[in-house]
């Protein structure tokens, strides 16, 4: 006898059909479970940039991951977590150096996050985001530590020359929206017109920027020469040049491993009130043949695309020439004059790049094979500021192994420089600007022969240029003088009326 009846068998298909996708889908979850774990992403590195104004802080991650972070006070941190994120190194190798982390912690948050926490000795305004992976490296989340109230080169390095650029500058541009009006220039000329003040003998300021930095390494050779650590060593001898020639005072936009943006580079050197901006590179293509240095003025095209970048509504209030440092608001005027504003302006700016470029150019192909003959013409970034004459030297072909090697040298770095600097201070001792030192060492032994006048205490433009008979704006353009202010002992070239 039994107890329980038998099982109709289409009863018992059903159910051995239920138990086959009961464990098909048991085993579907545990596949997704752990291909879910699979896929967590891991922290492979954590890597810091301590620069003046702020400190770079670099995840370097396997994958994708959603974060977040938040400001915690007494004692002041920041938090930043990851979501489904693992460690995967040994955090106690995080060095931030001489930056706002005075710690890093870590800790494992909700089962599966990971939360990092910074330690922090001073305020900080963070800001954050992530970078796809590239030819050098995986995805990467980016958090920025800024400073408060301090930037790089706040101060002026010389004051006393940034005053008077400053003042130059100012008459300049009035006398070119002058122009640009339709209005009669020695109209203008004399109502700013003001006697003759002693002569300054100002220093000529050069911005030096060298390429890349930080998180950015720039060009890699075939030794795995990092680009960044090279134009560092070259632009830090091209500063001491200039530093050491009289009559000059330069200023580098970096002096650490730490990235500078392109556009906080040109403001740094408008910041400074700069005459003069060059930015040093090393060159690199897929080919190990090319060699040689280049030479990149701003391309007319490129004046163009930027000109019109500026002119676009919704950049008038941060990004027009001067923009935050007010060395130029065009936000006031018309359209039409805006153009016409920069288009002079960027005309005469690349016009004196291109001249110093000539002279670079000439010194460096004394040391070095030149890549190219004649000053190249681009739209890099770091060559769109309207008001300063720049340039970017394209130094060697580090994809060159030869010139590779070269490049690490300190003495092929130093002749380098000496070239770079040698160009640039030719180009200002025939062009000198009338405030300046050089421009005062040149005129003593002039002002006795025909042509030539030397400015006397109490004379002012209008009365030299009646006192010879021609116009003042005549007189200012026949002598490139780029303000309204004589000085004592400086010596006129008259025009011919």
């Amino acid at each position: 006898m039994t107890l329980y009846p038998a099982m109709p068998r289409r009863a018992m298909r059903v159910m051995r059909t239920f138990r086959r996708s009961m464990s098909l889908a048991l085993l579907t979850l545990l596949t997704l479970a752990q291909l879910t774990s699979a896929h967590a992403a891991e922290v492979d590195n954590i890597r810091t940039w301590a620069a003046p104004d702020h400190v770079r802080v670099v995840f370097d991650l396997s994958d994708e991951a959603e974060s977040s972070i938040f400001m915690l006070d007494d004692p002041r941190r920041l938090v930043v977590d990851l979501e489904d994120t693992r460690l995967a190194f040994d955090p106690g190798e995080v060095e931030p150096g001489d930056s706002a982390i005075e710690a890093l912690r870590t800790g494992v948050r909700n089962g599966d996050d990971l939360r990092v926490v910074l330690d922090l000795g001073r305020e900080v305004v963070p800001h954050h985001f992530m970078l796809p992976p590239t030819d050098q490296y995986g995805h990467r989340l980016v958090v920025d530590l800024d400073y408060p109230g301090e930037s790089a080169l706040d101060e002026p390095i010389d004051p006393i020359a940034a005053m008077i650029r400053d003042q130059e500058m100012s008459a300049e541009r009035a006398l070119v929206e002058a122009k640009a009006q339709g209005k009669d220039p020695d109209e203008v000329l004399a109502r700013q017109d003001s006697q003759a003040k002693p002569h300054p003998k100002r220093d000529i300021i050069i911005a030096v920027d060298p390429g890349h930095g930080g998180e950015d390494p720039g060009a890699i050779g075939p030794d795995g020469t990092y680009e960044k650590n090279v134009v560092l060593a070259i632009a830090r001898k091209l500063n001491a040049k200039l530093n050491n020639t009289p009559g000059f005072k330069a200023f580098l936009t970096r002096d650490g491993d730490y990235y500078v943006g392109l556009r906080q580079r040109t403001l740094l050197a408008r910041k400074q009130k700069a005459d003069f901006f060059v930015s040093v590179h090393a060159d690199a293509v897929k080919s190990r043949g090319p060699s040689g240095s280049s030479v990149y003025a701003l391309s007319k095209h490129g004046a163009t695309s930027e000109s019109a970048r500026w002119l676009a509504a919704s950049e008038n209030r941060a990004d027009l020439i001067g923009g935050v440092d007010g060395s130029l608001d065009l936000s006031d005027k018309d359209e039409v004059l805006r153009g016409v504003l920069l288009d002079l302006t960027m005309t005469a700016t690349m016009n004196e790049s291109l001249s110093t470029g000539g002279q670079v150019l000439d010194q460096l192909g004394r040391v070095n094979r030149l890549h190219k003959s004649q000053v190249e013409q681009a739209g890099f970034v770091v060559l769109k500021s309207p008001d300063i004459p720049s340039l970017l030297v394209e130094t060697g072909f580090i994809s060159n192994p030869s010139e590779e090697r070269r490049l690490l040298s300190s003495p092929f770095q130093a002749k380098l420089a000496d070239a770079i600097g040698t160009g640039i201070i030719a180009h200002f001792r025939q062009n000198p600007p009338p405030s300046s030192l050089l421009a005062w060492q040149r005129d003593q032994g002039r002002g006795s022969g025909p042509g030539e006048y030397r400015v006397q205490a109490g004379d002012t433009l209008s009365e030299v240029a009646s006192r010879h008979d021609v116009t003042m704006l005549a007189l200012k353009e026949a002598n490139d003088l780029n303000g309204d202010i004589l000085r004592v002992g400086q010596v006129l070239k008259i025009p011919q009326s």
